[in-house]
């Protein structure tokens, strides 16, 4: 596990600041309070934050899954100005690792102050670049995002990040009570 990276970088555009993916810390428990009470991440995303309490449980769920080298969870957070504390824009995760697994999941979200400004592509381009360089030895080689059918701007970031869509996932209610696209992306596109 020495190849497990404590920080990710995406480098910064002309238009937008660099972004750092890091895995989540009790300290984001306010931030991650704030950002659960958004109505759109609540409606497509099974993040659901009402009080610290609730954000310190969800940050230990992450927290737990990287010690069992199954989920890699990670903030993703941009400075606020120049050279000041950075703050969460959002969430990137690679999911579903399994030794010896060729594939896994890529999930994100991000802070409505956060979309619109290629901060989800960005990290979702970061996330699968450390993916494939840290796992592809374990044998990974194919990465799945998944997303809503009508979730149009999911779809747009998935096929910014190169992953191709590949099929429709039937709803499964109660918990996914929606059809779902499902994206790929092989190591190596």
């Amino acid at each position: 596990m020495d190849k497990i990276a404590a920080r990710i970088t995406s480098d910064a555009t002309p238009t937008a600041p660099a972004l750092v993916l890091r895995p989540w810390q009790p300290a984001d428990a306010p931030a991650l309070v704030e950002l659960g009470q958004d109505a759109a991440l609540r409606r497509w995303t099974t993040m659901a934050v009402d009080d610290e309490a609730g954000a310190a449980d969800w940050i230990r769920t992450q927290q737990r899954g990287r010690e069992a080298g199954t989920r890699f969870a990670f903030a993703v957070l941009e400075p606020r100005e120049q050279g000041a504390v950075e703050r969460v824009v959002g969430h990137a995760v690679l999911n579903g690792l399994a030794p010896g697994a060729s594939s896994a999941e890529v999930g994100y979200w991000t802070a409505a102050r956060a979309r619109g400004r290629g901060v989800a592509p960005r990290a979702v381009q970061a996330l699968t670049a450390w993916a494939f360089a840290t796992f592809a030895d374990a044998g990974l080689t194919r990465l799945e995002l998944l997303h809503q059918v009508d979730n149009t701007a999911s779809c747009r970031v998935a096929e910014k990040c190169g992953y191709a869509l590949s099929g429709i996932l039937p709803a499964s209610p109660p918990a996914y009570p929606h059809d779902g696209h499902v994206h790929v992306r092989t190591h190596g596109a």
